[in-house]
This record gives C-alpha cells, sequence and structure tokens, in this order.
C-alpha cells in the first residue's frame, strides 16, 4: 500500500504520438515522438512486439512524465507508456475521446 501523498508524486499526463520506430538491434523496444502540450518527448516502449510503428501514429496514451531519464539501447527515454499487461504482452490504455495533449490524468 502507497499513501495518497506518493501517489500525487506522479505526474501522469496524456500524450499524442507524432512518430514512431523501431530502435535497431531490438525486438522489443519502439522509439516514440510524443507532443505532451507544451513540450514533445521521445521515450522508448516495449511494445514492438504488439504495434507497428506505422499504426500508433496520432494515439493518444497516458505518460509518467516524472521519471528520471535512463538510456536504453543507447536511446535515452525521458518517460514512460503506461500500458495493461494481459498475458505478459502491453495493450495500450487510450482516452474514451480525444483529449488536448499535456490532459493531467487524476
Amino acid at each position: 500500500m502507497i499513501s495518497y501523498d506518493e501517489f500525487s508524486k506522479l505526474d501522469i499526463k496524456i500524450g499524442t504520438i507524432i512518430s514512431a520506430e523501431k530502435i535497431e538491434g531490438t525486438d522489443k523496444l519502439l522509439k516514440l515522438e510524443i507532443d505532451l502540450g507544451n513540450e514533445k518527448r521521445q521515450l522508448v516502449a516495449g511494445i514492438a512486439e504488439m504495434y507497428l510503428p506505422k499504426d500508433l501514429i496520432g494515439k493518444q496514451i497516458p505518460i509518467l512524465t516524472n521519471l528520471e531519464p535512463k538510456k536504453l539501447k543507447g536511446v535515452e527515454s525521458q518517460g514512460m507508456i503506461l500500458a495493461a499487461d494481459v498475458g505478459g504482452k502491453p495493450v495500450l490504455l487510450h482516452p474514451e475521446k480525444e483529449v488536448p495533449p499535456g490532459s493531467i490524468v487524476k
């Protein structure tokens, strides 16, 4: 269990995927460029086995934006997408209707 104060430290926003490409030398990783309204961020996500890059463009997804940056296969990830885990496979989450990029998830 975590406290509400701990949960409130998470900065989750809706981002719109504006570009996606496979990271060479990996089967699972995609490099995503995300529009968060007032900024664009690069993220690395382990979703390449389930999603084609071309099918992700324009999709809106929740992003954990205040996660410490990390390099994966030499590519910096500046946040983390949030997805459901179904049998060890990622399933992306989407708002019910389109929202402005950068909308806060509470």
